[in-house]
């Protein structure tokens, strides 16, 4: 069975950096798509960033030029550096991951909180 487990969330100033962690366990093969979204309270999830196996990402106009992704498809691992935070990206992070076989992951979440 495959879980998705986010680590790296908390309560940062505004202005300040996080970086939030994804790791996969269990038997998961051939990942083409690691993303990561965000879901405020009253508001639906979307997109933050994601990266696909030949290294192309997309950024939310939102957070260009303040967040970067990353992945490591051997450690079956993605990255979300986050700096300049701002209160508007409050919200609970999910990371996502996709394979070539049609599967489809998601973690359980992890609240991130930018408020002085």
């Amino acid at each position: 069975q495959v879980h998705l487990v986010e680590s790296g969330g908390g309560l940062v100033q505004p202005g300040g950096s996080l970086t939030l962690s994804c790791a996969a366990s269990g038997s998961i093969i051939g990942i083409y798509y690691m993303g990561w979204y965000r879901q405020a309270p009253g508001k639906q999830r979307e997109l933050v960033a994601d990266i696909t196996s030949d290294g192309s990402t997309t950024y939310a106009d939102s957070v260009k030029g303040r967040f970067t992704i990353s992945g490591d498809n051997a450690k079956k691992t993605v990255y979300l550096q986050m700096n300049g935070l701002k209160p508007d990206d409050t919200a609970v992070y999910f990371c996502h991951q996709r394979t070539h076989w049609g599967y489809a992951y998601w973690g359980q979440g992890t609240q991130v909180t930018g408020s002085s």
